[in-house]
């Protein structure tokens, strides 16, 4: 399943077990420029995030863990969608095993579905879901992924700024560029008193 990302591209994993839906969603998010991988189960899904249950070698099979095993690694997801009924794993089990991950629990979660059960919905958003989409998915509906897709980058790459805005700040703090020019004119003044 390797998949190459273009450098300033969003990639949205999509999970649906519909054939017909899949490729909608697939087209719908490639004309509005996004990277997609595509998978038809919550399983699979799992599987390319590289998260798995570690059954026999945690006391506690229900906390997820990322596999040493991803293959995909290197790849970025910046955004899940994916159906609420699927057979095995639904969406919204998908979506309690990301946010229940330390690794993942910050790629924002969209679930959609072709029924309107407020109930659902409501379980889904409080359980962390950015959006609840009703099928079938349109474009207005793809527009309103970018905002969490970049809110999210923007945490990612708020602490990097912080740190290398400290960087800067200790470098060129006051007392380090007034030692150096005392030091300087310590140097020059010996020099001038030997002369």
């Amino acid at each position: 399943m390797g998949v190459a990302v273009k450098p300033n591209q969003f990639h949205v994993l999509a999970v649906d077990d519909s054939i017909i839906d899949r490729k909608l969603i697939e087209r719908l998010l490639k004309t509005s420029s996004y990277q997609v991988t595509a998978v038809d189960s919550g399983s699979k899904a799992l599987e390319f995030l590289g998260l798995i249950d570690e059954d026999h070698e945690q006391e506690d099979a229900d906390i997820p863990s990322v596999s040493p095993k991803n293959l995909n690694q290197d790849i970025e997801v910046n955004l899940i969608i994916t159906d609420y009924c699927m057979p095995e794993m639904t969406g919204y089990d998908l979506l309690r095993k990301i946010k229940e991950s330390k690794s993942l629990k910050d790629i924002p979660v969209v679930i959609m579905s072709s029924e309107n059960v407020p109930s659902r919905i409501n379980r889904c958003l409080e359980e962390g879901a950015e959006e609840f989409f009703l099928k079938p998915v349109q474009m207005e509906d793809v527009s309103k992924l970018r905002p969490h897709m970049m809110r999210n980058k923007a945490k990612d790459d708020e602490p990097n700024i912080n740190k290398r805005k400290g960087m800067e700040e200790e470098n060129q703090s006051p007392e380090r560029t007034r030692t150096k020019y005392n030091n300087s004119l310590e140097d020059v003044q010996l020099v001038v008193g030997d002369l």
